[in-house]
């Protein structure tokens, strides 16, 4: 429960900065319209190959694969990207006072190689659990058990990966537990889709009784209740975003402050930066 504590107080420390410098919110936003991008142009090689192979064949599951993997590639680059930018303006806010997107930019490009490999290993990850998963969900008895011990396995250094993008040779000294902003923006996110499901199908559902069920009511409740849904959706994953990358942005600057004064021989107690110092008290 402390934890789940600590992860709302971070949450409100998080976009307090964010009111205060709206340039941070700006990666999170970019990121959702470009994955949407990357999604639409992904997505039709896929359908291609649904519509001119047989999927159950090798050459089908071959090619689903390759452009499966290739889509997942895709969309960790670009939350890399963001991602990265994110990490730089709040950096700047924390330690300059103002996040400017102009440097964030110059920060990315001159660091997208090391970005794209991180994408790289994060898809072999992702594909290395949804493997397990697969395999978890196709054995019995003692396969079930061997594939569930993968799965876990599986998701355990996902986490762990998630923790090292951000982190890097730091990540020995902050440990590797996200439990409370992952637990607080799931929560969040659940909140707002649900609440976005229901609003949308009760407005839906409306517009489509007062038409009398007409062609034109039908279109226009359908479209409008799904507009809800994802409006309530895309401000879940902004949270999700912004927050999550914050957290690991506060980790990441207290764990090189640690790291610089163990270098320098100083005894002195290190302060985590404000965010997160207010949180742990």
């Amino acid at each position: 429960m402390q934890s789940f504590s600590r992860g709302w107080s971070f949450l409100q420390q998080a976009w307090q900065m964010a009111f205060k410098d709206k340039d941070l919110l700006k990666p999170s936003i970019y990121a959702l319209i470009a994955g949407a991008i990357v999604t639409v142009i992904g997505i039709v090689p896929i359908i291609i190959v649904v519509l001119l192979f047989d999927t159950s064949g090798l050459i089908g599951r071959a090619l689903l694969f390759i452009f499966g993997a290739i889509l997942v590639f895709a969309h960790f680059v670009v939350s890399y990207v963001f991602s990265g930018m994110t990490v730089y303006l709040i950096y700047q806010y924390l330690t300059e006072g103002d996040g400017k997107m102009s440097t964030a930019w110059s920060i990315v490009r001159r660091d997208f190689f090391d970005l794209v490999t991180l994408a790289a290993a994060s898809t072999a990850v992702s594909l290395l659990r949804s493997a397990a998963q697969r395999n978890r969900g196709r054995r019995g008895g003692i396969g079930t058990i061997g594939a569930s011990v993968l799965s876990a396995a599986a998701g355990f250094l996902e986490v762990l990966w998630t923790e090292a993008a951000f982190l890097r040779d730091n990540l020995i000294l902050v440990g590797i537990s996200t439990v409370g902003v992952r637990a607080v923006t799931g929560l969040i996110g659940f909140l707002l889709g649900l609440g976005g499901a229901v609003l949308g199908f009760g407005i839906g559902y409306g517009i489509i009784f007062v038409s009398g069920n007409s062609t034109f009511g039908l279109i226009v409740g359908i479209v409008l209740g799904m507009m809800i849904f994802f409006a309530f959706t895309i401000v879940a994953s902004v949270i999700n975003s912004y927050t999550s990358t914050a957290y690991h942005t506060c980790l990441y600057l207290w764990a090189r402050n640690v790291e610089q004064a163990q270098v320098a021989g100083q005894p002195i107690r290190v302060a985590a930066p404000a965010p997160l110092a207010a949180v742990l008290g």
